[in-house]
């Protein structure tokens, strides 16, 4: 591998990790999984924990994925993935089972269905059954921390408005009466509602004081728009773009090439073309 492949590697992958832990966020830009979001984030400590569950699962599937594309036929790519993605699901069950079992408690339920959760299937068809296998890897590592992030952050809210602790440890003062609707289903949709919005605010505030480029980066990322975009690191330009050139290299050297003048019919041809006639 030259040191210039080794480079836009090194690029695109930087990119697919920021990209998911950031500009695509799972949870408060793309709004996936929110079966699990919801459900156990009561804690913090559960939060994170289902957060990195995923994120390995997602790295894991990720690389095999991108390992076998090239293999795997295109009419049974998603069932192929299911398998796969179960497998590691299965497997990081069975070791949450052995040896953390109160948190493999905690979870419950929520654990296998990791199996079905959109944001590792979308990966997979999206993102590691198109590109190699470090980037993939990356693109996993990302969107994992992304939503093990997000999980925490809700989980540390609603753990401390509804209980008055963070992790398990008192951070409230012993007056504090906690507001038990924070641990039940609804307090979930008002925290995610007011980090939601918290992100949203930060967005416009950077967008108006002209800092057009920092807001962009909050935001969702890729507008499938190749020609327009201003984003020169993305992995799927990278990758996709196999062809001598791109799109908007094949129209800058249309543009550029001399147009073939019409020729210019003086007075006395035409006239001489009506006598012809």
């Amino acid at each position: 591998m030259s040191e210039e492949t080794k480079m836009k590697t090194s690029s695109a992958s930087a990119d697919a990790f920021v990209n998911g832990l950031i500009k695509e966020n799972p949870t408060f830009v793309l709004m996936l999984g929110m079966c699990p979001t919801l459900a156990v984030t009561t804690s913090a400590m559960n939060g994170l924990g289902m957060g990195l569950t995923t994120t390995v699962v997602l790295v894991l599937s990720n690389m095999l994925i991108s390992l076998l594309r090239n293999i795997i036929p295109a009419k049974v790519r998603i069932p192929a993935f299911i398998v796969i993605i179960a497998t590691f699901v299965t497997v990081v069950e069975l070791l949450l089972q052995g040896f953390m079992s109160s948190l493999y408690d905690s979870l419950g339920i929520y654990i296998p269905l990791i199996v079905v959760n959109c944001i590792i299937l979308g990966r997979a068809e999206a993102f590691a059954s198109k590109n190699p296998v470090i980037p993939s890897a990356f693109d996993g590592l990302g969107m994992g921390l992304g939503f093990s992030v997000a999980l925490t952050c809700i989980g540390a809210v609603r753990e401390i408005l509804g209980a008055g602790e963070l992790f398990g440890i008192r951070v409230m003062p012993e007056s504090y009466v906690p507001i038990s609707i924070f641990v039940l289903a609804p307090g979930a949709f008002f925290v995610l509602a007011s980090l939601t919005a918290l992100q949203n605010k930060i967005k416009r505030t950077l967008a108006e004081k002209g800092k057009k480029e920092e807001a962009d980066k909050i935001q969702s990322g890729c507008s499938s728009d190749c020609m327009n975009c201003s984003d020169a690191g993305c992995a799927h330009r990278f990758y996709d773009s196999k062809a001598e050139g791109t799109i908007a290299e094949a129209a800058t050297k249309a543009e550029q090439a001399p147009k073939a003048e019409a020729p210019v019919q003086t007075e006395q041809a035409v006239e001489e073309k009506k006598e012809e006639n």
